[in-house]
């Protein structure tokens, strides 16, 4: 049941993107199409699943070990940086076909803070390699699902009449808000579920 509302917390109550403020740049960036939103959710996803079992792994097994936890920001940086050219030479390798669907996603996802920072709130959060885990794929789904919705909106905007002061990055912008708003109405779900379920 735990994982169930951590599962539920991360993609609609603290949704990485709409209330926590990470990962804002592919957010605004890569959502006109829904079908490039689609394939920088599955990128992101996946890196930032494999990310969280490496960084966890590093952080328990060295730096703690080692006392040196104060480098724990630049090392998660190396290696968010270095699995992700490593998934991109695997990809292109292995599988073409995949690499030429996620494309130019792989390298953005190095500069995505969003990887960064679950990296680093699941070391904060203080939880075990499994939890970890589901946050992190929980956290993916939950920027995903806030990407492809505000691309459908903004590819439905742009058959819309819209003022000529507000094109472009002021309606994004506006209604990225709204939207925030909208996830604003799943708080307290998580809360109410484990009341319910006695967790």
């Amino acid at each position: 049941m735990e994982y169930l509302l951590i599962f539920i917390s991360a993609i609609f109550v603290n949704n990485i993107v709409l209330s926590q403020f990470l990962g804002i740049c592919p957010f605004l960036g890569v959502s006109k199409k829904v079908d490039t939103a689609l394939g920088m959710a599955a990128a992101v996803a996946f890196v930032l699943t494999l990310s969280t079992i490496v960084t966890y792994l590093l952080q328990k097994l060295v730096l703690d070990a080692f006392g040196l936890g104060y480098l724990q920001t630049i090392t998660f940086i190396l290696v968010i940086a270095g699995l992700v050219q490593m998934v991109e030479i695997v990809l292109k390798k292995v599988s073409p076909a995949l690499y030429q669907a996620l494309g130019v996603f792989l390298p953005l996802i190095t500069t995505n803070c969003c990887i960064l920072g679950v990296a680093i709130l699941v070391i904060q959060k203080d939880f075990d390699l499994l939890t970890g885990v589901i946050y992190a794929f929980s956290t993916a789904l939950g920027f995903g699902l806030a990407l492809v919705l505000f691309a459908g909106m903004r590819e439905q905007m742009s058959l819309s009449a819209i003022p000529k002061g507000m094109q472009g990055t002021p309606i994004a912008l506006l209604t990225a808000g709204l939207l925030a708003m909208a996830f604003m109405g799943f708080s307290g779900v998580d809360k109410g579920l484990a009341a319910l379920f006695g967790v």
